[in-house]
């Protein structure tokens, strides 16, 4: 589930409720915070960490998102902030010895990227006058 929006400073994609440690994610997320969308594509497909899988996701959706909805260049983004914050925590239980029963969370993340880069120059439709010529 990834949403959309236009920061102050650029673009931002979310992705929410990821099953996995907002600890383990965020190992992940320092290791691309503040480099190119292409540097740290490359960085996440050779990272062996389950959490880099998401945090590629968010990032090429971010991408595209900049890319698509507004006219960013695709080549020249940054990623201005990536920030992994907790989630909803799922309490379960675990069978122990004796009969017992103990609890434990399985915890969840939230993941939300900002990227910014160059403009693509707007083409201005053409005016009647310059149709007539």
């Amino acid at each position: 589930m990834a949403h959309n929006t236009v920061v102050g400073s650029g673009v931002n994609a979310v992705a929410k409720g990821v099953r996995m440690s907002p600890r383990k994610v965020g190992v992940v997320a320092a290791l691309v915070r503040g480099r190119s969308v292409e540097d740290a594509l490359v960085i996440l497909e050779h990272t062996p960490r389950r959490a880099a899988e998401p945090v590629r996701k968010v990032i090429e959706s971010a991408r595209a998102n900049a890319g698509h909805n507004h006219d960013y260049k695709e080549d020249t983004l940054q990623i201005v902030s990536i920030q992994v914050s907790p989630g909803p925590r799922f309490k379960r239980y675990r069978p122990a010895a004796h009969g017992r029963a103990l609890p434990f969370q399985r915890r969840t993340s939230h993941i939300r990227v900002v990227v910014d880069g160059e403009k693509r120059a707007t083409k201005k439709p053409a005016t009647k006058k310059e149709e007539a010529k």
